[in-house]
């Protein structure tokens, strides 16, 4: 079962546009951010992560309720990096195709890697609270979704993942937002 964390917002959000670039294929061990040719002399090469060496899985919190964690883990026998596409594109609803906004701030100083059988996690928060207690902002679009589309690039077709726990889930698609991958859950948590 996916252990659920306590995430906490603690101020306005920051957004950046989502990204349009397809993950490039390689990247050298030495500076994760920087792409090599596959064969590049002198370079070992790493491969971006692809849906088919993943598994992906999502928990809804209980309290509060405005929030996911979504997990993905490598079920491959070889280290994958999301370099090129460092945050998971949702798509949240059939209404409003398009992908949750990432949260600045979140953006870890290195892309993150997974290794064999290594975990990553993303924060969503399902809408914008404008009031205490987490409550919608007035006008919200909210659904209650029990499964949403995750992408690594933009224009392919989404891994439809299940929520856990208490679902459906009560999502506003227009103002929901997620975190880059993070590398540990207490990261995650802090979203």
């Amino acid at each position: 079962m996916l252990p659920l964390a306590a995430c906490q917002t603690g101020g306005a959000e920051q957004a950046e546009p989502v990204s349009s670039d397809v993950s490039p294929a390689t990247s050298p061990s030495a500076a994760p951010d920087t792409w090599a040719a596959p064969g590049a002399p002198g370079t070992r090469t790493r491969v971006a992560c692809t849906p088919d060496m993943l598994r992906f899985h999502a928990g809804a919190e209980q309290h509060p309720a405005r929030h996911m964690l979504l997990t993905v883990t490598n079920v491959s026998d070889r280290t994958c990096t999301f370099a090129g596409q460092p945050y998971p594109l949702l798509r949240l609803s059939d209404r409003h195709p398009a992908a949750a906004r990432p949260i600045a701030r979140s953006k870890p100083r290195t892309p993150v890697e997974l290794r064999p059988d290594g975990t990553a996690y993303a924060t969503v928060t399902t809408a914008a609270p404008d009031r205490p207690g987490g409550r919608s902002a007035p006008g919200s679009k909210a659904e209650k979704i029990s499964q949403f589309g995750v992408t690594l690039a933009d224009r392919s077709d989404p891994a439809q993942v299940g929520v856990d726990g208490r679902a459906p889930v009560p999502v506003d698609p227009a103002t929901a937002r997620v975190t880059y991958w993070q590398r540990s859950l207490a990261d995650a948590e802090k979203w």
